[in-house]
């Protein structure tokens, strides 16, 4: 199975969320093969501390498993290598065979660490997109160094420590 760059993604919530508008975005990506849901966890808890969770996930079972088998062969690879790989892979396997690696403990530890009002999400969203860049550049004998997201947050934050030629930066008082 070729698996894309996997991406952690964690967010929060001021407030009760509607997921309606990010659930049909996320569709969309999905219907082109831009992206995938490994696994997703969304939790909610009321003003009156009721807890609400959502699941889901993009995988089929047999995706799912064949998913799990391939990332625990590489963290397999990773701990012991070569003979450590298989037993990687048969526990990658099993843990994502309900097609969840995200837990009913994980929803509980989520739901203890937020406010009351508030939802939080974690995702592992699979970058498919990238899978044939990622082949391309092993093909040309590329390796990656390093990379990362910048987010509209760090551009501002980089604006107001290096400012523009012939622009002030806002004042902060």
């Amino acid at each position: 199975m070729t698996v894309g760059p996997v991406e952690v993604v964690v967010l929060g919530f001021d407030g009760p969320v509607e997921f309606d508008e990010i659930r049909e975005e996320l569709e969309r990506l999905r219907d082109g093969d831009v992206v995938r849901l490994v696994d997703v966890l969304a939790v909610q808890k009321t003003e009156d501390g009721v807890i609400e969770t959502i699941q889901r996930s993009d995988l089929d079972t047999d995706e799912a498993v064949a998913f799990g088998a391939a990332i625990g062969a590489l963290i397999g690879l990773g701990a012991g290598g070569e003979t450590a790989m298989e037993a990687g892979a048969v526990w990658g396997a099993r843990e994502l065979a309900d097609r969840h690696l995200f837990t009913e403990e994980d929803s509980w530890a989520i739901a203890e660490r937020i406010p009351e009002g508030t939802a939080a999400v974690v995702a592992l969203v699979e970058h498919r997109w990238r899978i044939p860049v990622r082949d391309a550049v092993r093909r040309a004998g590329g390796i990656p160094l390093a990379a990362g997201w910048l987010r509209e947050e760090d551009l501002v934050a980089l604006g107001r420590i290096v400012g523009l030629p012939g622009i002030e930066p806002p004042d902060e008082g």
